[in-house]
């Protein structure tokens, strides 16, 4: 069964860092791509990294994707961050034969099978 769990959210000032997870089962981070996605309260959701190598503008020099193979599990390290970054974030799995990261858009929700239920992030003073 294929899950995705993400953790290490939680309330930091302006200018903190986070590392977020995404524990995965029932396959391998070595064979599919993670994306990960944040939704701010009364807005749409938003892509925020594709893969090891994309990022959203917003998000760019701040953000850094990870995997960790041994333990199953990717990561998103948020640095300097804003208040603007406040949102929950989710991890979702690329469907195989999507496009890669970078030949096409990098967020579409149809290019993504599984999703995790998200862990909130706070950005205030």
């Amino acid at each position: 069964q294929v899950q995705l769990v993400e953790s290490g959210g939680g309330l930091v000032p302006p200018g903190g860092s986070l590392r977020l997870s995404c524990e995965a089962s029932g396959f391998t981070l070595d064979q599919y791509v993670i994306g990960w996605f944040r939704q701010a309260p009364g807005k749409e959701r938003e892509g925020v990294s594709c893969g090891r190598r994309y990022y959203a503008d917003s998000v760019k020099g701040r953000f850094t994707f990870s995997r960790d193979f041994a333990t199953n599990t990717a990561y998103l390290q948020m640095n300097n961050l804003k208040p603007e970054d406040t949102a929950t974030y989710y991890c979702a799995r690329r469907r195989s034969g999507s496009p890669d990261c970078g030949a096409g858009p990098n967020w579409q929700s149809s290019d993504y099978d599984y999703w995790g239920r998200g862990t909130p992030v706070t950005v205030s003073s």
